[in-house]
């Protein structure tokens, strides 16, 4: 996405009223231009890499193919351009971990307020990842003890004390400000801090770094801050 041009985005979604309502919210604001729509997770692949938008919107549940797959499959043959950004129910899909791993920015609620469906979209637009304490922690909390260990604990070795710490903080979904006034340091300081720990695990996004977290034992189901 160049600096100044609309956030190109597609949505995903197999409940045509849900899928509207999203198109034609997003399709209000003059930063946001909404290239396409898909009923299937097939469709938004072929979307996706017709159009290249800088946000996919994903159903998670989907025909043909589940936001899962097509999440995958548009983040590998866009070399990650496009973002994936998951819509969910949160009481009712069990494969929230699996679509974070599978390389997702973050998830939005189908019931998510117009402010909170165009913050999502920008935040995972620019780059970040959507990892509300809200939504994302409590979905990780639920369903990350079903799946077995895979990050050695030892792979946190690489880092330092402070790197570790904010590893924990973000796997608690505290955002930058959040971990800056928490260790009483800067935020510059906190970025840095960020990307060192990101490169010597060789993490892609917040999205990732709270995976390694889980799965190395570093904090467990139900730990952080409230919802």
């Amino acid at each position: 996405m160049t600096a100044g041009e609309p956030i190109r985005a597609i949505v995903a979604d197999d409940q045509a009223v849900v899928r509207t309502g999203f198109v034609n919210l997003l399709s209000t604001q003059d930063d946001i231009d909404v290239v396409g729509e898909a009923a299937d997770g097939e469709q938004a692949v072929a979307l996706a890499l017709a159009h290249r938008p800088d946000v996919a919107l994903l159903d998670i549940r989907m025909p043909r193919l589940d936001g899962i797959q097509a999440a995958r499959t548009i983040l590998r043959e866009t070399d990650g351009a496009t973002k994936a950004l998951m819509l969910t129910t949160f009481d009712l899909d069990q494969y929230v971990f699996d679509a974070l791993a599978a390389g997702a920015s973050g998830f939005l609620l189908k019931d998510a307020t117009f402010p909170e469906l165009l913050h999502a979209v920008r935040v995972v637009a620019a780059g970040d990842a959507m990892l509300a304490p809200g939504i994302t922690r409590r979905l990780i909390a639920e369903f990350a003890p079903r799946r077995p260990v895979t990050v050695p604990k030892s792979l946190l070795d690489r880092l330092t004390a402070r790197e570790v710490e904010v590893l924990l903080l973000i796997a608690q979904g505290l955002s930058n400000t959040d971990i800056a006034e928490r260790l009483t340091i800067t935020d510059h300081t906190v970025k840095t801090h960020i990307n060192r720990l990101f490169t010597k695990l060789n993490l892609r996004d917040r999205a990732q770094a709270v995976i390694v977290a889980y799965e190395a034992g570093l904090v467990t189901p139900g730990e952080g801050g409230s919802s």
